[in-house]
């Protein structure tokens, strides 16, 4: 359903407006950066439950990575979401819809985080690089995780979070199942009008490092590449020939703590293409398995420890106003009911690839919400 439009409110923070809607007895979800054309949808009364996403109707909502392992269960529901229900909008000439009356004001919170075993993670790179020299991949997203403790509201870590950071593509769920906090940097895929975009991220450095450094690094850029060649593929299943691009490759983007390689590839649905099909064609996303995908995938759940659940999945909507638009769930923390916390971090494996590196990177990556420990 889409909101009337009520009249256009001079810009009011966003976070103050997630936080005055909890505060009217509401448990609101929020897309804040860039969704859709606009760089905050608030929902104020969603209607969020576990089971698939529909097939054209308006949807709010996550979908977890789909592969799971015997022994690590997920933490929540691997398909959440729902009818969002009437969204207030915000553009830059202000926002649509009636804004909630009550000052929203933030709480106490307090976040503890065990890291990841550098060990258990060195293992699944040297066993990526092997399997490469074997000729069984050509490149593999390898991950590790952070597990934590939360006291107080999610609502206030992520908004906390959001105002210190700037994500590009934040997102913030909560119902009885717990809440998901992502801060993701990346756009998985958009549709409007049967045109689709990806725009996968492949290769990080430090901000401390020069961002001239990422583009000129032979293996960010072979592996951006890759994944580039792989979205491609993906898209050209449900495509119509002659019509996938990629008329932006290997650009330099600044993210919170990191400079990432960003490459843009785009194409135009055939007719009669389904949002299952367009899904089963590109889920999960390309930057976040590897190339070969299949063989990728299969391998990710032997050499990885944990089960990744929201973590490399998708978060976002699909909503006449705003078309299909999802991000790549990294930088994205999973809040359980009684506090428990997951937060996934990892990266791209080539031939190249030193372990000691590749861990260094997935630390750098976490800094910006794990060093956020309290308020």
């Amino acid at each position: 359903m889409v909101c009337d439009d009520v009249a256009v409110v001079p810009p009011i923070d966003p976070l103050a407006a997630l936080r005055a809607l909890r505060e009217s007895g509401a448990r609101p979800a929020a897309l804040i950066g860039s969704w859709g054309g606009f760089d905050a949808l608030l929902a104020p009364a969603p209607e969020l439950a576990s089971g698939r996403m529909p097939d054209g109707a308006p949807w709010l909502g996550v979908l977890g990575y789909p592969d799971v392992r015997a022994d690590d269960a997920r933490l929540l529901p691997q398909v959440v979401g729902g009818d969002p229900g009437p969204l207030l909008r915000r553009d830059g000439a202000g926002w649509h819809g009636e804004l909630p009356r009550a000052h929203g004001g933030g709480r106490p919170w307090h976040a503890t985080w065990r890291g990841p075993d550098p060990a258990a993670h060195s293992a699944a790179v040297h066993a990526c690089k092997e399997a490469i020299r074997a000729g069984d991949v050509y490149q593999v997203n390898v991950c590790t995780r952070f597990d934590g403790r939360l006291v107080g509201d999610p609502l206030d870590m992520f908004c906390d979070i959001v105002a210190r950071t700037a994500p590009r593509k934040s997102a913030f769920l909560q119902g009885d199942w717990g809440a998901l906090m992502s801060f993701s940097p990346e756009t998985f895929l958009t549709e409007r009008d049967g045109h689709v975009a990806e725009h996968p991220i492949k290769g990080t450095l430090p901000r401390s490092e020069p961002p001239e450094a990422l583009r000129a690094s032979m293996k960010d850029v072979a592996e951006n590449v890759m994944i580039v060649d792989l979205v491609r593929n993906d898209l050209g299943r449900v495509a119509r020939i002659g019509t996938v691009r990629a008329p932006g490759l290997l650009r330099v983007e600044a993210a919170p703590g990191v400079w990432h390689l960003v490459s843009h590839v785009t194409a135009e649905l055939r007719p009669g293409v389904t949002r299952d099909q367009l899904l089963a064609a590109t889920f999960p996303p390309a930057s976040v398995t590897g190339t070969p995908k299949i063989a990728a995938r299969e391998r990710i759940t032997q050499w990885e420890r944990h089960t990744r659940g929201s973590y490399t999945g998708a978060v976002g909507i699909d909503h006449p106003v705003t078309g299909l638009d999802l991000n790549v769930a990294i930088r994205t923390v999973e809040w359980a009911p009684g506090g428990t916390m997951r937060l996934g971090v990892g990266g791209g494996i080539t031939i190249d690839s030193d372990p000691a590196a590749e861990f260094q990177e997935c630390l750098h990556k976490a800094a910006t919400i794990v060093s956020a420990t309290h308020l």
